[in-house]
């Protein structure tokens, strides 16, 4: 794509977008096209000419001057100042005049009493994408990125999009943290930042609990160190155990795709149903050991037991993946030289490990703080920053400034657990595989630490086969929490109930969040998945200014907990100029980006096995960067796009802690009405629900796991024929 192609085609876009599109209402979706051309859904043209929006006059006389150059057939390089002044001008009234006319008061003697101005609407983006394409072309006039336009596009759409709905957000919220009734107050947020909510010690002298902070910490660290164990007890009996070792891991492997497809909190459902007052395992304790019920499981024992059974199994993966990767002869020169079993486990296999085991204690550690939905159903009064953050937010005191704090504290803490992992490590290498031949044998396990492992293994395997048995029958029972094991399909129709009425009609209470996340996550996923892609292959394949501004921007979200991201999101998308809670859109754009680092590392990781030298065999035959992308790198990145997609979907089904800010009455969703359920008492619906959305979960995967299986580059299907001689 040349610069002057982008260039014509951005101006075009612009051009529609200031006489047609609706200037105001995007909130409203397509509804305000049909009171065009008058009203609140006039395009900019008519509210210029009325005198209603004068102050907007400067995007029609950038378009205006950007169309002589392009009717002379040129691109010159000042496009760029005009595309990022359009952009700048959209925002800057935006932000500048609000529902409640002007926000920004120092520039009251230059625009005196301007009236209210709502939402930017469809014509906005239009001429905001027409600044962006605009900016890229005058950038590609320039000779910059490669004098490609189709590449300064992409870059210059992605870090707008990036900072758009990943940075402001963030910036928006933490920033709301240092005003108290709409005015800035430092005193308020040191304040915040130290209120005893947060860092009391109480619980060490009094009956009192601690503050948030340090039950987030406990939490976390002890959810990190015991997955992680587990997770190294499962994978070195699969590795290294023998017969009953793979068995073992093999099994795990097994269920290691159920915390994936599984909503957050069902797991919590099921460990009250086993364990609760009235609970299977209650009743049987009080029946034969005089053990009295009580309320054990709500709080931290019953939080830690939930995050450790769905972290544990993906902990094993990780740590089963770097076991097979560490080269058999470092263990096998160490056995040479006279070391027994455990010294060469001690010496060499333990550190090797490293890496492997702090990737594993990290994402246990982030994927606890980022927990919302076991807390909020088991925590009782264990509270931590996740919970405490929503009640901030959605409780009878709404103090957005309190939230703020809090999810700044929690944000802290995520980077903080990123920066230990590094400082660990340090710069030491851990390289086991070399090109060089390996024949070696893996050392099996000592005798001792393969006992241990299998005394821990097997039970656990046990219990996790029971917890995830309760999910898969209790919703087709009576009441399994009371021992009544009768078949019934009362829970399932009440939500999922089918009339005829004149045709089907769907009368069951759950249908309509699970129409709304269906539609949804297959709306976010493929968006996921191709983004994700574009980036990867800027990243990986380009070289431009900012490229690792741009890759730090798209793994920000994954640092950021799901709490602060719903929270940041509230904050930034509920007024002017950008509108979007309560909308479909918004749940859309979170999933987009919340999943969007998965697509990216995914791309990268694909994008290291093929050979650069493609790229530069269509660049040598005339391809420009689209051609090279779309022939030859997208085909081959055909299993990773799948899985980017599988994964972008099964996540926007099950998250929680992000979208239960943005739902609405109109727009609710499969997981936020399960909790509503827990939370009226309604366990056996909310089982039987998530039942639902493991079983559709489930299919896609294997869908999905069965394109990536159809995948193959160039692999023959069988071996060819060698001719010998005299043949």
């Amino acid at each position: 794509m040349g610069a002057l192609t982008l260039a014509r085609a951005a101006l075009i876009c612009a051009t529609l977008g200031l006489f047609l599109a609706p200037w105001h209402g995007l909130q409203d979706g397509f509804s305000e096209l049909a009171a065009w051309p008058g009203g609140p859904a006039a395009p900019l043209v008519a509210l210029l000419l009325d005198g209603s929006r004068w102050w907007l006059w400067p995007v029609a006389l950038l378009l205006a001057l950007a169309a002589p150059a392009l009717l002379r057939g040129r691109a010159e390089a000042g496009l760029a100042w005009i595309g990022a002044g359009l952009v700048l001008v959209v925002f800057g009234a935006g932000y500048a005049i609000g529902l409640n006319g002007l926000h920004w008061s120092w520039l009251a003697p230059l625009l005196g009493a301007p009236p209210p101005q709502g939402s930017l609407g469809w014509g906005a983006l239009l001429v905001l994408a027409g600044g962006i394409g605009l900016f890229a072309a005058g950038q590609a006039a320039r000779g910059r990125f490669g004098a490609d336009a189709f590449v300064a596009f992409l870059v210059s759409g992605c870090g707008f999009l990036l900072l758009l709905f990943v940075f402001l957000p963030l910036v928006n919220m933490l920033s709301a943290a240092l005003y108290e009734d709409g005015r800035l107050a430092p005193a308020a947020f040191g304040a915040r930042l130290v209120a005893p909510e947060a860092w009391s010690l109480a619980c060490l002298s009094t009956h009192a609990g601690c503050g948030v902070v340090w039950n987030t910490l406990l939490l976390a660290s002890l959810t990190a160190v015991i997955s992680t164990l587990l997770g190294l007890a499962f994978a070195l009996l699969a590795v290294r155990g023998g017969a009953r070792g793979k068995l073992s891991g093999g099994a795990f492997r097994a269920m290691t795709i159920l915390p994936l497809i599984t909503p957050p909190f069902v797991v919590s459902l099921a460990l009250i149903l086993l364990f609760g007052r009235t609970g299977i395992v209650t009743g049987w304790m009080w029946d034969w050991f005089d053990i009295p019920r009580s309320r054990w499981i709500y709080g931290l024992p019953g939080v830690l037991l939930a995050q450790v059974l769905a972290q544990a199994p993906i902990a094993f993966l990780l740590l089963d993946g770097a076991l097979r990767a560490i080269s058999p002869s470092l263990e096998e020169a160490a056995s040479t030289m006279g070391a027994r079993r455990m010294r060469v486990f001690r010496t060499v296999t333990w550190p090797l490990l490293k890496p492997a085991l702090a990737a594993a204690f990290l994402l246990g550690f982030v994927e606890s703080l980022a927990d919302f939905g076991n807390p909020l159903v088991l925590g009782g009064d264990f509270d931590v920053l996740s919970t405490r953050i929503f009640f901030a937010i959605a409780g009878a005191r709404h103090d957005p400034g309190r939230a703020a704090a809090l999810a700044l504290l929690l944000l802290a803490i995520t980077f903080g657990a990123f920066a230990l992992q590094a400082l660990w490590l340090g710069k030491r290498r851990y390289t086991t595989v070399t090109g060089k031949g390996d024949s070696g044998i893996p050392a099996p396990l000592p005798k001792g630490l393969k006992f241990t492992c299998a005394a821990v293994a097997w039970p656990w395997m046990i219990f996790t086969a029971a917890v995830y048995g309760i999910i898969l029958v209790g919703g087709f029972v009576h009441d399994i929490g009371r021992g009544d094991l009768s078949f019934t399909w009362r829970h399932l129709g009440t939500g999922f109930e089918i009339g005829w009425f004149d045709g089907p009609a769907f009368i069951g209470s759950a249908w309509n969040s699970l129409f709304t996340t269906i539609q949804v996550a297959a709306i976010s996923a493929p968006l996921t998945a191709g983004l994700g892609i574009l980036l990867a292959w800027l990243i990986a394949r380009q070289s431009f200014p900012g490229r690792r501004g741009l890759e730090f921007m798209t793994m920000l979200s994954f640092a950021i907990p799901g709490t602060v991201v719903g929270v940041s999101y509230i904050m930034a998308f509920n007024v002017p100029p950008v509108e979007l809670t309560g909308t479909a859109l918004i749940l859309v754009i979170c999933f987009v980006f919340r999943n969007l680092p998965v697509g990216v590392r995914g791309g990268i990781a694909a994008l290291a096995q093929i050979d650069k030298s493609l790229d530069e065999a269509s660049a040598t035959m005339g391809g420009g960067a689209f051609a090279t992308l779309r022939r030859v790198v997208l085909p081959l990145l055909r299993p990773a796009i799948v899985t980017s997609l599988a994964f972008s979907f099964v996540h926007a089904m099950t998250a929680v802690s992000a979208v239960i800010f943005l739902v609405s009455a109109r727009h609710n969703l499969a997981t936020v009405y399960i909790v509503g359920r827990v939370e009226a008492g309604e366990m056996a619906l909310a089982i039987a629900y998530s039942t639902v959305l493991i079983v559709i979960m489930l299919a896609t995967v294997l869908i999905i796991e069965r394109l990536v299986g159809r995948a193959q580059l160039g692999r023959r299907a069988t071996a060819p024929t060698v001719l010998h001689a005299g043949a």
